[in-house]
C-alpha cells in the first residue's frame, strides 16, 4: 500500500512539473520558445504517461485504505471512481497543453455530466451515502444493530456486508439488502438484546 501512495505522489509531482515547465518556463528560454509547440506535445506525452500512472497507484491505495476500513466491497468501487476522475483529469490537461481549446469541450462534458447525474440521481445519493457512512462509521460487519427509518419500520438485523450502493444484513426473516441513502437517514443503534435479532 505504501508503495502505491509514493508511486502516485511521485508520478503526480513528475506531471505537475511538466505542466508548470511548459506554461512557465519554456516561454521563458529562446530555444524553447520558438519551439513551444513541440515543448507542449512533449509536455502532453509526460502528463499522459505519469498522470496515468499516478491514478492508477492512488486510485489503489485509496481503494486499500477503503477495504481496510472494512468497506470490503466498496474498495473496488472507490478505486474505480478514483481512477477515472483521475483520468479525466489527465485528459484535460494534456489537451490544454498542446493548445487544444477546451471551452467546448468543458460545455460538452458539463451537459453530459448533468445528464447522467440526473439519469443516475437515485444510484449517486447511494454511492455519496456510501462515502459517508464510510468516515461516520455508525456500525461494522458482524454488528447486532436496530434500524429505524421511516420507509422501513425498526428493524433488528446483523451487518452482513457494506457496498457502494447497498448494505446486506440479516434480520429473522431473511437476508435484505437495504439502500445506502435509507440507512444514512436511518438511526442506527444497538439493540438491548444483541444475541439474537428479535
Amino acid at each position: 500500500m505504501k508503495a502505491n501512495w509514493f508511486k502516485g505522489i511521485l508520478s503526480g509531482l513528475i506531471a505537475i512539473g511538466a505542466i508548470l515547465f511548459r506554461s512557465q518556463v519554456a516561454h521563458h528560454v529562446s530555444f524553447l520558445a520558438n519551439n513551444i509547440h513541440l515543448v507542449g506535445w512533449i509536455a502532453a506525452l509526460i502528463v499522459l504517461f505519469t498522470g496515468i500512472i499516478c491514478a492508477r497507484n492512488l486510485g489503489s491505495a485509496i481503494g486499500e485504505f477503503v477495504t481496510n476500513r472494512k468497506f470490503w466491497s466498496a474498495g473496488a468501487g472507490v478505486r474505480i471512481v478514483i481512477t477515472g476522475f483521475g483520468y479525466v483529469i489527465v485528459l484535460i490537461s494534456a489537451l490544454s497543453l498542446v493548445g487544444i481549446s477546451l471551452g467546448r469541450l468543458l460545455v460538452s462534458v458539463g451537459l453530459l455530466g448533468v445528464i447522467l447525474g440526473i439519469a443516475a440521481q437515485q444510484s449517486l445519493g447511494n454511492f455519496f451515502a456510501a462515502l459517508v457512512l464510510l468516515v461516520a462509521h455508525p456500525y461494522s460487519i458482524g454488528d447486532y444493530v436496530e434500524i429505524r427509518s421511516g420507509g422501513i419500520g425498526t428493524l433488528r438485523a446483523k451487518i452482513l456486508e457494506t457496498g457502494l450502493t447497498y448494505v446486506t444484513v440479516e434480520t429473522d426473516e431473511g437476508i435484505l439488502k437495504i439502500p445506502n441513502s435509507v440507512m444514512l437517514s436511518a438511526g442506527i443503534g444497538k439493540p438491548n438484546d444483541s444475541s439474537s435479532l428479535n
